[in-house]
């Protein structure tokens, strides 16, 4: 077999493996979202294109594609709504109370959850909820900005 390794004590590796979760919890909501909009495409469309000749990457090029341009802008409109959010619960449950990897693994939600529990300390918590909160608003707002300038029609506002 394999030679063991020791995942909980090797600061290094965790940013690797954090990421990849990440990746793959955040996976399936996109492609849900994507197949959702892919299925209300019109099928008028492909056969009308189909008789016009085009082949099956004309249409994916052509039509999918460009019809799928404003459920990108809004999962990414989204995602940079939350980008502050630290995913607590894949941190922590991940992770733990494991302080020899907090140098890697600490995020702000963890760090205010530590102080929370450890110190009682209320203010703390809210005002950096506060923050993150406002942080994701005034990004998302400059986000749509940008979007309304370049495409007017796939703003949120």
């Amino acid at each position: 077999g394999f030679e063991s390794h020791d995942f909980y004590s090797d600061q290094g590796i965790w940013k690797y493996i954090i990421v990849a979760f990440k990746i793959w919890s955040g996976t399936g909501y996109g492609m849900i979202v994507y197949l959702a909009t892919i299925t209300g495409i019109s099928n008028e469309i492909y056969e009308a294109a189909s008789l016009d000749g085009a082949k099956a990457v004309q249409r994916i090029r052509y039509i999918t594609l460009p019809l799928l341009k404003p459920t990108a802008v809004l999962l990414l409109l989204f995602g940079l709504g939350g980008i502050l959010k630290g995913s607590f619960d894949l941190f922590y449950n991940l992770i733990g109370n494991n302080s020899v990897l907090y140098p890697q693994t600490d995020i702000i939600d963890t760090y205010v959850f530590r102080s929370l529990v450890g110190q009682f300390n209320f203010s703390l918590s809210a005002a950096v909820g506060f923050y993150q909160s406002l942080f994701g608003l005034i990004f998302v707002l400059t986000i749509n900005c940008i979007v309304k300038k370049i495409e007017p029609d796939y703003a949120l506002f």
